[in-house]
């Protein structure tokens, strides 16, 4: 992305996307949380295990979000160089997406169970 400004362009808008995409973690960790206080609630003899299942979902959503960064910085600045491949880079950031998706869900069973 040093090239565009380098050559005195600007940046696409367009990086926006790239840059906001690990947020979306954020909120599946809220959708967790809000799930995990419920039960706390209704049952605080799980507590042990909502401990356990908020650490473990913490990590891998966080660890989700980072990578899904990593992802995102490269995109952005192959697409802010060529402006080609805006699906494949997005693809990319999905297949990340996923695992803390999946995360959020097979936590939430867990709680459930």
């Amino acid at each position: 992305m040093e090239e565009v400004f380098l050559q005195n362009k600007a940046a696409p808008f367009i990086l926006v996307t790239f840059v906001g995409a690990p947020l979306s973690q954020t909120i599946y960790g809220m959708i967790l949380m809000n799930k995990m206080i419920e039960v706390a609630k209704a049952t605080p003899s799980d507590f042990p295990m909502l401990i356990a299942v908020g650490i473990f979902g913490g990590l891998a959503m966080g660890f989700s979000a980072w990578f899904q960064g990593v992802i995102g910085a490269a995109a952005a600045d192959s697409q802010a160089e060529t402006g080609k491949g805006f699906g494949n880079y997005l693809m990319g950031l999905g297949i990340v997406e996923t695992v803390a998706l999946l995360v959020m869900v097979f936590s939430m069973i867990a709680i459930n169970a």
